[in-house]
């Protein structure tokens, strides 16, 4: 019957498997409604149940009728917790509703007649009015005293149902006045107050911690996005050996504003920033729908690792009209060379900072290419033209004298 973000916050749904991480997963959020919650009435009924009836309640339907209804009510409440509304008063009728009508097709009105079924709605209906409102309140102190509320409702159980055992065994008329004259019934009472009392305040401290724990997690996973990329983090996460040092076969893009240097001398600072963050915001999303494994932005350059030379391809040729536009208003245009070839990739630096790069003469083969990329040019490599299909358009050969190289490098020009 409570919320897993306890805090208030309104849920949202999970992106992917480092979110699911963060937030947990389907199982564990499930088995934190059964336990924490939703089953807490029918494990307290199937006592009293056992207490009076014996070992044959397991012979009878309705004990598996009820833990039926209760895993229902437990998986509903799952699935609407990550909806813009999760519905917490409906959700906590679910159990009471299946099981009531169910068992009202074998007992008839006979099911209506037993206090137990009664108390099983009464607290049904109070967890799940408390659960919306603190839904409804958000963070702060309403959102605290309904923990609290609610949580004492939540002892209130053990209360009832001893309440409901000495009724049932004694057969007697049953009183409240003549209960409360038994000074154990009145410890019992009390007893139960406090520790509701006191289970809610706990339960705050500790949806306190947890909504701090998750904004921790939350910032340390763009901070951790932005380093190695959204699609790297989340392997990572799942298979650590990613960043393990290894030779592959991969596709470099180099991107670079022509006469930045020369430009930005002549601007004040905050324009420059402005033109630099046009670019980025154009840029990003073209590498993200192609798949880039890696991202890196430094100062007016752009770096993009892909798997395979048709996916460097085919996000060259979009970031040069995306790009186009963004340099546009400041006269600025912005040269592409993309190379192939094998690259030494993972985790590179000393034993207190590290960061993920790729390192060989493919990229640096392909930082040179760049290099003589016009504005809104697109150069690619030999290795890059004889891994292309037949549908890719290049311009006439042209031959590179670069530092480091015996032999003139072959570009084409992608158009």
């Amino acid at each position: 019957m409570n919320t897993n973000d306890s805090s208030g916050e309104r849920p949202v749904a999970l992106a992917s498997a480092l979110d699911s991480r963060i937030s947990g997963s389907f199982r564990n959020r499930f088995d934190q409604e059964l336990f924490r919650n939703t089953g807490q009435f029918p494990i307290a009924n199937l006592l009293l149940e056992l207490l009076l009836e014996g070992a044959a309640i397991f012979l009878a339907p309705d004990v598996y009728t009820l833990i039926g209804a209760t895993l229902l009510q437990a998986w509903v409440l799952t699935r609407w917790e990550n909806t813009p509304a999760p519905r917490r008063f409906l959700g906590n009728l679910v159990g009471p509703a299946a099981y009531t009508f169910i068992e009202a097709c074998f007992e008839g009105w006979r099911f209506f007649t037993m206090p137990n079924h009664i108390a099983y709605w009464i607290f049904a209906i109070a967890v799940g009015a408390l659960q919306q409102a603190r839904w409804r309140a958000g963070p702060g102190v309403a959102a605290g005293v309904l923990v609290v509320l609610e949580n004492m409702v939540r002892a209130a159980i053990l209360f009832a149902m001893y309440a409901i055992f000495e009724l049932l065994s004694t057969g007697a008329q049953f009183s409240i006045a003549v209960f409360f004259t038994d000074r154990s019934h009145v410890f019992i009472a009390l007893a139960t107050l406090i520790l509701g009392i006191s289970v809610g305040l706990a339960a705050l401290s500790e949806y306190g911690f947890l909504a701090l724990l998750r904004e921790t997690s939350t910032q340390l996973q763009r901070y951790s996005e932005w380093l190695l990329g959204k699609d790297l983090l989340e392997r990572v996460i799942e298979n650590p050996e990613v960043l393990t040092m290894v030779r592959r076969e991969r596709a470099i893009l180099f991107m670079d504003i022509r006469g930045f240097t020369a430009w930005s001398e002549r601007c004040d600072p905050e324009t420059v920033v402005q033109a630099l963050n046009g670019y980025y915001q154009a840029a990003e999303p073209v590498v993200r729908r192609h798949d880039a494994i890696k991202l890196k932005f430094s100062a007016d350059e752009i770096l993009a690792v892909f798997a395979d030379a048709r996916q460097a391809a085919a996000c060259a040729l979009e970031l040069r009209a995306f790009t186009r536009e963004a340099l546009a208003p400041w006269g600025l245009g912005a040269g592409i060379g993309v190379h192939s070839g094998p690259v030494v990739e993972g985790l590179l630096g000393s034993a207190g900072i590290k960061g993920y790069d790729v390192i060989g003469d493919t990229v640096n083969t392909a930082k040179r290419i760049e290099g003589a990329a016009g504005g809104g040019e697109v150069l690619v490599s030999q290795a890059m033209r004889a891994a292309l299909d037949a549908a890719s358009a290049f311009g006439g050969r042209r031959e590179l004298v670069v530092k480091g190289k015996e032999a003139p490098l072959e570009v084409y020009p992608l158009l």
